[in-house]
Formats: C-alpha cells, sequence, structure tokens
C-alpha cells in the first residue's frame, strides 16, 4: 500500500464494488466498503469490508468517519449522514446535495430544464390516482412513460402506458410522466471530471435492450451514428457534469430521436452497466478512472484499443436458488471473448450475473459471438 494514498470507503458491496477493487488491486491500494454481507461480490476481494446497511443513517456515519474520501456504486444511500460528514470535512464524491437531485428523478428533470440540458417534456405527480384521472379525462394523452420518483434502476419504477388496457400497469406513488419518445438509438456516455476540473469521455456506446427483462442486452462501441451525433452526445455529456459539478464518473443516457435529437434520458453518478466494457476495450476502465477521478489523480485515457459489444449474462427464467454456471467451458473457446462473473450466489431469472465483452474490430462478427455466448452460457441452478 502506497502510505500517501487516502483511505477511501464505497458505500455499496456488489458486482460494481468487487470490478472497483479489481481496479485498485493494480496499485494495491485498499478500498474499504460498506454492504449487509460480506459474502457479497466486492466482500471477497476486499479485506476491508464492513457489513451494515448503506441505507442506515448510523451505519453510513460510522462507516464514513474512517474514511478520508467516500464514495458510492449505488445512488440509493443514506445521504442524511452524508451531508453531516461533509460538514466534518470529509470529501464526498459525488457530492451529497447532488446525489439529493440525481436519486429524485422529478429533481433531476428540473435540474436539467434549469440548466438548459436538453430532455423530454414532463409532469410530476404525487399520485398514480391523478395520472389516472387525467389519463381518462382526456387531458394527458396517451402514450405515457412513468417513472417513480425514487428507488428506480434496471428497468425496476418504470412503467409504459400505451391505452386504457395498461391503466393496471401505474406504478403507485410519486412519479413523473414523460413523453413517450420516438426513439431511433438509445446510448450512452460515460464521463469522467477530477477535482482539478479535467474531464474526458468515453466514446458513445449504442444499447439495446432485452425485451422482457428491460435491461440492457447487448451494448455496442462504438455506437453506429455519424460523427456530428457523437460530437454531440460526448458535449452534452461533458456540459451535464460540468452543470452538476461532480466529481469521479456520470453515466449519462441519451436517446437519439427518430427527428435527430440528441436528449438526456437520465443520469447515474457512479460506474455503470454501459461502462462495462472499458475493462477489456479501452485503454482506462472506468473503474480505474472513478478512482482516479474521486482521488484527484490525472485521469486516464479513453481511447478505444477495440471495437466491442458486450452482453449482459443473466439468470435464466425458470430458475432460482444456487448460481450454475452451463456451457463456460464451450464459451470460454470464443477468440476475443472475456468473461466476468460476479460471484452472486443465488441466480433468479434476469438478475445480472456477469457480463461478457467480445473485442472485434469487425463488430457484426463481434455481436455473432455475442450471441453464441447468451445462447450457450445458461446461468440456472445445478
Amino acid at each position: 500500500m502506497f502510505k500517501n494514498y487516502k483511505k477511501v470507503g464505497i458505500l455499496g458491496g456488489g458486482q460494481l464494488g468487487k470490478m472497483l477493487s479489481l481496479a485498485a488491486g493494480n496499485w494495491h491500494l485498499p478500498i474499504y466498503f460498506l454492504d449487509k454481507k460480506k459474502n457479497f461480490p466486492a466482500g471477497r476481494f476486499s479485506d476491508h469490508f464492513v457489513e451494515g446497511d448503506f441505507k442506515n443513517y448510523d451505519d453510513v456515519y460510522a462507516f464514513g468517519k474512517q474514511m478520508d474520501i467516500i464514495s458510492i456504486e449505488i445512488e440509493h444511500v443514506n445521504t442524511e449522514a452524508l451531508h453531516q460528514l461533509k460538514k466534518e470535512g470529509k470529501t464526498i464524491h459525488p457530492d451529497p446535495e447532488k446525489l439529493d437531485i440525481i436519486k429524485d428523478k422529478g429533481l433531476q428533470k428540473q435540474f436539467y430544464v434549469k440548466h438548459n440540458l436538453p430532455t423530454s417534456d414532463f409532469q410530476l405527480f404525487d399520485n398514480e390516482q391523478i395520472i389516472k384521472e387525467k389519463l381518462q379525462s382526456g387531458e394527458l394523452p396517451y402514450p405515457i412513460v412513468q417513472k417513480t420518483r425514487g428507488e428506480g434502476y434496471d428497468g425496476k419504477g418504470v412503467a409504459v402506458i400505451r391505452s386504457e388496457e395498461d391503466l393496471s400497469k401505474l406504478l403507485p406513488g410519486a412519479s413523473l410522466v414523460e413523453d413517450l419518445v420516438d426513439i431511433e438509438k438509445e446510448l450512452a456516455v460515460i464521463v469522467a471530471k477530477n477535482e482539478s476540473g479535467e474531464i474526458k469521455a468515453y466514446p458513445v456506446v449504442e444499447m439495446e435492450f432485452h425485451p422482457t427483462a428491460n435491461l440492457v442486452e447487448f451494448l455496442k462501441c462504438p455506437a453506429s451514428i455519424t460523427s456530428g451525433q457523437e460530437q454531440t452526445a460526448i458535449k452534452i455529456a461533458k456540459e451535464t457534469i460540468r452543470k452538476f459539478d461532480i466529481c469521479g464518473l456520470l453515466a449519462v443516457e441519451l436517446f437519439l430521436t427518430k427527428n435527430g435529437e440528441i436528449i438526456i434520458n437520465e443520469v447515474a453518478p457512479r460506474t455503470h452497466n454501459s461502462g462495462h466494457h472499458t475493462i477489456d476495450s479501452c485503454q482506462t476502465s472506468q473503474f480505474e478512472q472513478q478512482i482516479r477521478a474521486i482521488m484527484d489523480l490525472p485521469l486516464g485515457s479513453t481511447e478505444m484499443k477495440s471495437a466491442s459489444i458486450m452482453v449482459n449474462l443473466l439468470g435464466a427464467d425458470g430458475f432460482t436458488g444456487d448460481a450454475f454456471y452451463d456451457g463456460f467451458e464451450k464459451c470460454m473457446e470464443v477468440e476475443g471473448a472475456h468473461l466476468h462473473f460476479y460471484g452472486k450466489e443465488t441466480t433468479k431469472p434476469f438478475r445480472k450475473m456477469g457480463h461478457c465483452t467480445v473485442v472485434d474490430n469487425d463488430l457484426e462478427a463481434a455481436k455473432q459471438k455475442a450471441r453464441f455466448i447468451q445462447n450457450n452460457l445458461i446461468i440456472r441452478t445445478n
């Protein structure tokens, strides 16, 4: 361990924490984690895993008191404790004030409007009954997308209401309603900023979603867009992290509309599924970049070493229990395929259990290999 390095604590010990720990291991830098159980993915790769609840004030405060720098691998943490720790002089990235905005999708959308960042039109509602009444009266036209204001991620907390037959899908509680955007492509940009103000963006990626699970199924880097569209997407991402003034990473999810506009869907202030390919296909992984950014180290190169396709490895439908990876050896034979298993002990239908990045400058060949792995690596119970 380098004695001049500060003590870094991460709230959350899932797969993102595991990959952060692996990246830090190259520098022999210990990362401290707070999460409920040491058998979570990061627990096996850190000797400094503290069992506790990152949503609990006392657990977060006690953990943070021991750290020099505090960061996250999930947004839904106790920010009240983080505000107190900030008052006491702790360095917290992202800043808890900005985290409070991003955690609330209503406040997040209002932020974009306030700062002239492009996004879709929206309205805020206190409960689903008001939305139902406005739809039935015609005051609110179909189709709409409803998003709960808190706790939504990986497709949870989102409902698409296309007609009266879908009204039973309305989600309870405070939410925002936005136009159902006519989407040509779904894009994302991972952008990093350190305290010195240095900003670097990764190449734009294109996402294809699983039709049932509403999770990213394939991720293509680089995206199949024009150079002008790429420049616009990166410009928006950089402007967004500047406006939030966040140190660390910001994953900016974008829509390319049918009429050629690029608008912000939502953001995540951390490492993100849309950046997993960077481990194998870019000069600096998003995980190393987060560590560099929160420690105010020079940011690493975001240049691609190779084009790539990433596929999420999901738990097979119909299986819940101890995870068994069927077809592992067959998939190991695929040239250019890099398998990453997260170490979750229990598989469930469509649960993210790992990912595979196929590096190949022929993106069509890469996608065929990724599809082969998706079809032949079955994550089930034994």
